[in-house]
């Protein structure tokens, strides 16, 4: 594990929304404000510091922010269901019980969390109800606000746990570092 570095997908698949939606010019202006180069399909790791700058760019220019943070954050945990995940191991835990696919897909998710949480630890906080969360997240360090603002990861657990667990999930974040809590927290449910 590198502390420090981030999945590339935090800055291409927002690119990629932004660009999918015609928002040339915010997409420019997002990576221009946050004194970042736009990564290569193939980056590596990124430095959470970027990865950060540029979220926190877009959270400035653009007043749908969130919105759009959550869709990229959705278009992450499909790349990751297409890359990351063997199909055989998704299909095991499609047929599994709620109950039982859950633990299964949380461990995974710990075991690679340093690829979202860079230095931020997660932890799973609770099994029954699922809750989990990231202490010191670096995607919203230093931004100050009134209402959560991690769109992003909520959005890639629910796609990740709506295709793989419960198809009718909620993801509820109902803790931000950004507001001045210890952890960002999302409860995940079978809605």
């Amino acid at each position: 594990m590198e502390a420090g570095r981030i999945g590339p997908n935090a800055i291409l698949q927002l690119v990629d929304v932004l660009e999918r939606r015609g928002e040339f010019d915010l997409c420019r202006s997002m990576l221009e404000v946050a004194g970042v180069s736009r990564p290569p399909r193939d980056a590596g790791m990124l430095p959470e510091a970027d990865c950060a700058a540029v979220h926190q760019a877009l959270r400035r220019l653009a007043p749908g922010a969130e919105g759009l943070l959550a869709e990229a954050g959705l278009a992450t945990g499909d790349y990751i269901l297409a890359h990351r995940i063997p199909k055989l191991a998704q299909g095991v835990l499609r047929v599994l019980p709620g109950f039982l696919a859950a633990p299964v897909l949380t461990k995974a998710i710990a075991r690679h969390s340093w690829t979202f949480a860079g230095s931020g630890e997660f932890r799973v906080e609770s099994s029954r109800p699922l809750v989990v969360s990231v202490a010191r997240n670096p995607l919203v360090a230093g931004w100050g606000a009134e209402t959560p603002q991690c769109s992003w990861h909520a959005a890639v657990f629910r796609r990740l746990y709506g295709r793989l667990v419960w198809p009718s999930v909620v993801v509820k974040e109902t803790a931000c570092c950004a507001c001045g809590d210890a952890v960002c927290r999302f409860e995940i449910s079978s809605g």
